[in-house]
């Protein structure tokens, strides 16, 4: 015993006996720091993990060209719902409404507003569906087929829908009058329309065929006319038809509030100035009151004059 405890103190290569216990065993050997035994606890013998396992891969990314279809598809639902609730895009096929919008122009028309009750306003250019085939006689395109279905997304404006664009005029209770060359008037005030009638155009048309006229906007509707005067079959030139001229509100499919195309030609289409003026028109019920008050006093003066025992307090007993 004496020379294995001088050899292991000198540095003996052999494994080192365990001490003995007092029963005779010896003591459990301990593990050494670098974890020859299984550090998973499973028992088994081996610090690392069983041969054939390995690390999950991480997943590839999908392509690019396997993720097209799926966000073509999101981009064309996107765009049919901001064609149908938002905004959408119209072709000015006429001069009608020259100088603020030219032939080939391309609007972008709000329809979000009408959707939370929104009626027209004096002064907005409109776009709305033909109320009494004011088209009639007009070439009718002929898409073809992805003309078509970018126009059902709101990619391209629509060829096949009967639609028109003016400027209000009138709304509900207005009413309009037009005399020799103008001005036009709105309830008895005249509007300065410089500032978007066609340059050389007088503001009324001198002519016999709806020219010269005289409306009352009925509820529901409005009148509308083209910036260019000579140049536009609007509601002066169909007071004939069933609507007698007027739009009804219900068609009306939104203000055009920006030119979109061409670039060169990017604008927004705001309210002119005129149009800031009080045009509103006096209430039936307040022009009966203010013209009963006179009639009231000036009878209340008779019977006062003619009985002197009425005062103003009322009969005497």
């Amino acid at each position: 015993m004496g020379d294995l405890a001088v050899g292991a103190r000198s540095g003996h290569d052999g494994p080192e006996e365990q001490p003995e216990r007092p029963d005779g065993s010896a003591t459990p050997a301990t593990n050494d720091v670098t974890g020859s035994g299984s550090d998973s606890g499973d028992g088994g013998g081996g610090g690392t993990k069983e041969q054939g396992e390995q690390e999950p891969k991480p997943k590839k990314p999908r392509s690019f060209w396997k993720e097209l279809p799926l966000l073509i598809g999101i981009a064309l639902v996107l765009a049919l719902l901001i064609k149908t609730f938002l905004v959408q895009a119209f072709s000015i096929p006429s001069d009608s409404m020259q100088n603020t919008l030219q032939q080939g122009d391309r609007v972008l028309v709000d329809k979000l507003t009408p959707w939370f009750g929104s009626e027209p306003s004096r002064g907005e250019v409109v776009v709305f569906h033909d109320p009494d085939n004011w088209l009639a006689g007009e070439p009718t395109p002929n898409p073809n087929a992805v003309q078509t279905f970018l126009s059902k997304i709101g990619l391209m404006p629509s060829a096949n829908e009967k639609d028109l664009i003016k400027r209000v005029i009138g709304v509900a209770g207005d009413t309009i009058e037009c005399k020799g060359s103008g001005p036009l008037t709105v309830n008895g005030k005249a509007l300065n329309e410089d500032s978007y009638v066609y340059a050389g155009n007088t503001p009324c048309s001198v002519d016999d065929q709806g020219g010269q006229f005289k409306v009352t906007v009925p509820k529901g509707k409005i009148w509308v006319m083209g910036d260019h005067r000579q140049n536009s079959l609007d509601s002066r030139y169909h007071q004939q038809d069933d609507h007698q001229g007027f739009v009804p509100v219900g068609n009306v499919v939104g203000r055009a509030i920006v030119i979109a195309w061409p670039p060169t030609r990017w604008d927004t289409l705001p309210i002119p100035d005129t149009f800031d003026q009080n045009l509103s028109a006096a209430a039936p019920g307040a022009l009966g009151l203010a013209g009963a008050v006179p009639l009231v006093l000036w009878r209340r003066r008779r019977l006062t004059a003619g009985n002197p025992r009425v005062s103003g307090r009322g009969t005497a007993g």
